[in-house]
């Protein structure tokens, strides 16, 4: 999946000979276009500093979908979630100062702090993805010849790809804010913590307000949602059928709509989306039980005078090794063996690492009850906490594409909320499991959430695989010009459809 460096362009038409026996690798990406992505560093960075609970971050996303997509863009709501967390993390780092604390400002200043924090991050966790990814436009494939001979297909898919995986690497070097944060905590004090991420948040100010004319901003259509929701509440009335919304189907019943058989195709293929979005909220209740039980693993293991929470770097750390290692050999050796290797793929194998992560979590705590106190090393949590990062890397970091590649043009902010909504359901319900999150039932968590999980994964992939099939028809919904599109988009809409009965 490496770049194409500086080649000659052969041609923009495919054969079949060539779709099927050629390479297909990434565009050039501008450096540039990841500039907005030090945005949501420092809201990771603030989100592993913050021992608070801030899982209604993932909430919030839908409120500021709604605001980029219908009325203000995505710049400028980013903009607007950078100011509100500015705020947010002042108030945290000012009130968390010894002379504040003695006058009882500590609490109500937390709270003020994770409200506006959490505004902010919903202006900024659904729109930065969407934004880097809509700087690349190129949406069809074309033939070019490398400086080495081989001729290769520039893949707009294979780049998409690659664009969200250097974006999820940028936003987890601010996970590794855990280093810093629980030392400074346990060495210092909390306000000494606090003043990392705000010192960050400034930077981020001053990256966006240096970057803001080197992005191409689609305009919010403030009609967007609207006409989605009529759409669907038109596919209700007529027993889940989306082609009665369709223009000529509204107009021979005398009704005349503002939505062309675009948006409808779009529409249909974010429901693809959001169908197979239904089980992560699975994934995120596997992924928080762990983390969390894990920090209390730690307390029954040698901890060398670590902080508990300390292992919790391997999981930015793997996810960091892993994409640079996927992009340059994995994915190209893949590519060269013609092994496809397609979202539903990249979902279901993230599914199943999670599974084996809480299993080996499992074996270690049934360690701590065979040995004597503090006897079990706390090293033998590495593997755990690297394949949780790799589950993550996979199912969601290819959540996130999914995500931006089925929605429809103007509502891609709102479809990315809707897949960070997962992670808020997954954190509700493991709320539910607090009583069993004790010792000895936590071991009979771990086993429980391992096989949940692995049943998850299979039944995923069984009820999904047929999507990848489709992928590359689907993502070329609404991306070619009316005269090409008449025919094709005519027959991929009709295997969407046959798909979508099975």
């Amino acid at each position: 999946m490496e770049p194409t460096n500086s080649i000659e362009c052969e041609h923009v038409e495919t054969t079949e000979l060539e779709k099927t026996t050629l390479r297909r690798v990434c565009d050039d990406i501008s450096l540039d276009i990841f500039l907005v992505a030090v945005v949501e560093l420092a809201e990771r960075f603030t989100y592993r500093s913050i021992t608070a609970p801030m899982r209604w971050c993932y909430l919030a996303p839908i409120f500021g979908a709604i605001v980029a997509d219908s009325y203000l863009g995505r710049f400028k709501t980013i903009f607007l979630g950078a100011g509100l967390s500015v705020c947010g993390v002042l108030v945290l780092f000012v009130t968390s100062l010894p002379p504040s604390l003695d006058h009882g400002k500590g609490l109500p200043g937390l709270m003020v702090a994770l409200i506006l924090i959490g505004l902010g991050c919903g202006g900024i966790k659904s729109n930065v993805g969407p934004l880097i990814a809509e700087q690349y436009s190129m949406r069809t494939e074309r033939v070019k010849t490398l400086h080495s001979g081989e001729k290769v297909i520039i893949d707009p898919n294979v780049t998409v790809q690659t664009v969200y995986a250097r974006y999820y690497w940028i936003i987890n070097i601010g996970a590794l804010s855990i280093i810093p944060a629980s030392w400074l905590e346990l060495k210092v004090d909390f306000w000494a913590a606090f003043m990392m991420p705000l010192c960050l948040w400034l930077l981020a100010i001053v990256a966006l307000v240096a970057g803001r004319k080197k992005y191409v901003v689609q305009q919010p259509h403030g009609s967007a949602v609207t006409k989605a929701v009529w759409v669907l509440w038109i596919s209700l009335k007529n027993n889940g059928n989306m082609d009665a919304a369709r223009p000529f189907a509204m107009e021979a019943n005398g009704a005349v709509v503002s939505w062309d058989d675009t948006f409808v195709d779009e529409l249909k293929r974010a429901l693809v989306a959001c169908r197979v979005f239904l089980l992560y909220p699975i994934f995120w209740l596997c992924n928080g039980q762990a983390n969390n039980n894990l920090v209390s693993q730690a307390s029954s293991l040698k901890t060398y005078g670590m902080p508990h929470d300390m292992m919790g770097l391997f999981n930015p750390v793997t996810i960091l090794t892993a994409v640079p290692l996927f992009e340059r050999i994995i994915n190209p050796a893949l590519q060269r063996f013609h092994i496809p290797f397609k979202p539903i793929s990249r979902m279901t194998t993230g599914f199943v690492a999670k599974a084996f992560a809480i299993a080996i979590a499992a074996g270690i705590q049934q360690l701590i009850y065979r040995s004597p106190p503090s006897h079990v090393s706390i090293l033998l949590q590495i593997p755990v906490y690297s394949l949780i990062g790799l589950s993550e890397f996979f199912a969601s970091l290819s959540g996130m594409e999914y995500a931006y590649t089925k929605a429809p043009r103007s509502m891609r902010s709102i479809v990315s909320s809707l897949f960070l909504l997962t992670c808020t359901i997954g954190s509700t319900m493991g709320i539910t499991l607090s009583p069993v999150s004790v010792d000895p039932k936590v071991l009979v968590e771990y086993a429980s959430l391992s096989v949940t999980m692995f049943a998850t994964a299979v039944l995923f992939y069984f009820c999904f695989r047929k999507y990848n099939r489709m992928e590359e028809s689907m993502n070329m919904i609404g991306e070619t010009s009316k005269e090409e599109s008449s025919e094709s988009s005519a027959e991929d809409i009709r295997d969407l459809s046959r798909l979508e009965k099975q």
